[in-house]
């Protein structure tokens, strides 16, 4: 579906081969892949997952091809990856506004959870060198990285997460 669109196809292949796609994981283990054109940029990512028999998701490893045209400084694209990746992860998985009498309960940082040290998976970033016109890089995982996640958990369990942030209950083996 994608032999029209080179670019798309080049980060989605790279991704998928840098994951091991094809390589079997645990029960209960899961690989999703996305891709997208945004901000400038091609973007695929490979989301491993692991789901507990409690419901609870671990995101074991990011995997994120880019094509953001030509680039300078490759480490500084990595940060942005990096750090793009988890502001979305987070959102995915915590980044829930919840109500109470009418009014926002989450008023500022000291209220909100981010992930934590502990919850952070390995974010690898492969670039693909090129000179096409620059696009954007920070926002492009951020966008991205719920549908990778999302799709690992279906390949884990076999139930689809249609709203964010991740309902884990939803996700409890039911043996």
């Amino acid at each position: 579906m994608l032999g029209h669109n080179p670019r798309a196809l080049a980060v989605l292949s790279l991704a998928a081969e840098k994951a091991g796609w094809a390589s079997p994981l645990p029960a209960r283990h899961g690989r999703g892949i996305s891709v997208q054109f945004a901000y400038g940029s091609y973007t695929s990512q490979v989301a491993e997952v692991e789901v507990a028999a409690d419901g609870s998701v671990k995101v074991k490893r990011i995997v994120c091809a880019l094509d953001c045209g030509m680039y300078v400084n490759p480490d500084t694209i990595e940060a942005q990856i990096q750090g793009g990746t988890l502001f979305g992860l987070t959102a995915a998985l915590h980044g829930s506004i919840t109500f109470k009498d009418g009014r926002v309960e989450q008023s500022n940082f000291d209220n909100y959870l981010p992930m934590r040290i502990d919850e952070v998976p390995v974010v690898e970033t492969h670039l693909i060198k090129n000179a096409e016109a620059p696009g954007g890089v920070g926002e492009a995982p951020t966008a991205i990285v719920s549908a990778a996640v999302t799709n690992a958990i279906f390949a884990a369990t076999g139930k689809r997460v249609r709203s964010l942030p991740i309902d884990t209950n939803s996700l409890k083996s039911s043996s």
